[in-house]
């Protein structure tokens, strides 16, 4: 068993992601795209800053991720076929979701998501994390909430889900 997941079942072990899972989901969506920047979000944005965190941080099925380009795309699929408007989300979901042939291959998938996901302070770019990952014959730019701004989405997350409990 890997030392890095010492004490958790073998079931455990497999949800827990790595730094090679973030570059490998940076990897995919900038490839779909065709973008030269990739926002990973969630609780798994922490590997970019973090990428050996404590593994109770890194347990997790997927990766939530979007492309800088996605209301371009959007737009650009849409005049290619104005009867089926996609959504970029939709595509990562369909392509990289759960079930997929990309979460059969790499033992986590990628969860579509846009910049509405999250509900991050609106100043999180200031704090933001980057970090190049090489992409065939181009650099892309990972960008992810700094762990502090994670923390904060995840408490209004919590924050709300309790208010609607409670009321």
């Amino acid at each position: 068993m890997n030392p890095r997941v010492r004490g958790l079942s073998r079931d455990a072990a497999i949800i827990v992601r790595t730094f090679e899972d973030l570059i490998e989901t940076v990897r995919a969506i900038a490839r779909l795209f065709e973008t030269d920047k990739v926002f990973i979000i969630g609780s798994q944005s922490i590997l970019l800053s973090w990428p050996d965190a404590p593994v109770i941080l890194r347990t997790s099925g997927e990766i939530d991720a979007y492309p800088e380009n996605a209301r371009l795309w959007e737009i650009t699929q849409k005049e290619l076929d104005p009867d089926f408007p996609p959504e970029a989300s939709e595509q990562i979901n369909a392509l990289f979701g759960e079930g997929s042939d990309f979460h059969r291959n790499h033992g986590f998938y990628i969860d579509g998501v846009d910049e509405n996901t999250a509900r991050l302070p609106s100043d999180w770019n200031t704090r933001a994390i980057y970090r190049e990952v090489e992409v065939d014959d181009r650099t892309v730019l990972a960008v992810a909430p700094c762990p502090e701004d994670v923390i904060v989405s995840k408490l209004a997350r919590l924050s709300d889900t309790q208010f609607r409990t409670d009321y």
